[in-house]
């Protein structure tokens, strides 16, 4: 065949001695061509029939070439195939050794993981569908509440002391640039949550708060959505439904008649003039009655509310609050310590 012009020139060209070599496939190919050419012009190579048939007028027919050449090429493609599938299934063996000595070492130091998380799993399905109808529960997500230090979430201390044998609030708190200084009050609150004792044991959920210079107590539950839950009635509100079994109001009889005091304190938070004060505690009064507490003879978070918004309102004093408001007041504080 006829000589084609070298594109490029001859380099001395230093190869990289920092890996390793791999095998030369060009090599092989050029040299079985160049043999593949030799046998064909020698006549020692046996046509196909279709090479035959246009071989019968030129021994040296290009057709019949190119088409040797690609058989040439595809038997040794093929070959090159098989070598890389045989180190790959080598490759796969020597995993599989390595996984089963692994489950070798797991199973002798007592580690069983799948039939450790298949019970636990059985164990906890089978929790959720006798307390929960079979509904399922998602895991607690991390809250945020903000609140100014000039209206303090009493009510996170309370739950906190009153939940401290069935369930872990873990608060934490943070000052928001927006808040030069948060007053003594906000200090001493902080100081009474970290000396609450923490039980390991106990479920827990991890509550930020942040002393933010913001109108209203917000809490956010979700980490993706900004939707807050405004108010610390409301905050209370969802806290017992995550909160411990026998704080859950939902299922019970008295859930309207906790419902309803919850509202009179969120009214009550929000009245500015003494008149609708003691309208609200008057309604308070009519709801405790002759009661322990309100809503029955337990305690639920009907009184944790209570007692966080008359703890909120230095404005009413104890001559403002009926007997049977004051004794309920001493109960309270024996379980809520504020």
């Amino acid at each position: 065949m006829y000589e084609m012009k070298t594109l490029l020139p001859q380099f001395d060209i230093q190869l990289p001695t920092c890996m390793y070599e791999m095998k030369s496939l060009t090599t092989k190919n050029k040299n079985s061509v160049q043999g593949l050419l030799c046998k064909i012009g020698a006549g020692q190579v046996t046509s196909t029939p279709t090479a035959s048939a246009v071989s019968t007028c030129c021994p040296l027919d290009l057709d019949m070439l190119a088409l040797q050449i690609q058989q040439q090429l595809l038997k040794i493609s093929g070959d090159d195939a098989q070598e890389v599938i045989l180190r790959q299934e080598k490759i796969l063996q020597q995993l599989n050794d390595l996984k089963a000595q692994l489950c070798d070492i797991r199973i002798s130091l007592g580690f069983n993981e799948k039939e450790e998380k298949s019970s636990h799993m059985a164990k906890s399905s089978y929790v959720l569908n006798v307390l929960n109808g079979g509904l399922r529960e998602e895991p607690l997500h991390d809250i945020v509440i903000n609140g100014h230090p000039k209206f303090i979430p009493y009510a996170l201390l309370a739950l906190k002391n009153a939940w401290k044998d069935l369930y872990t609030l873990d608060v934490k708190t943070f000052t928001h640039a927006t808040v030069s200084d948060i007053g003594t009050e906000a200090k001493d609150f902080e100081q009474a949550l970290k000396t609450v004792p923490v039980n390991t044991n106990n479920p827990k959920i991890i509550i930020t708060l942040i002393w933010k210079n913001c109108e209203h107590t917000e809490m956010i539950s979700s980490p993706t959505m900004y939707v807050p839950i405004y108010g610390e009635v409301n905050i209370i509100r969802y806290l017992a439904r995550v909160g411990p079994q026998e704080y859950r109001y939902e299922n019970s009889p008295l859930c309207n008649e906790i419902d309803a005091v919850l509202d009179i304190c969120y009214q009550l938070l929000r009245c500015t003039i003494p008149k609708s004060k003691a309208n609200m505690l008057k309604a308070l009064h009519n709801r405790l009655k002759n009661q322990q507490y309100f809503g029955g003879n337990t305690m639920s978070v009907a009184d944790i509310g209570v007692h966080s918004s008359l703890k909120r309102m230095p404005g009413i004093s104890d001559k403002d609050l009926t007997p049977a408001l004051l004794e309920w007041r001493n109960r309270a504080a024996k379980v809520t310590l504020i």
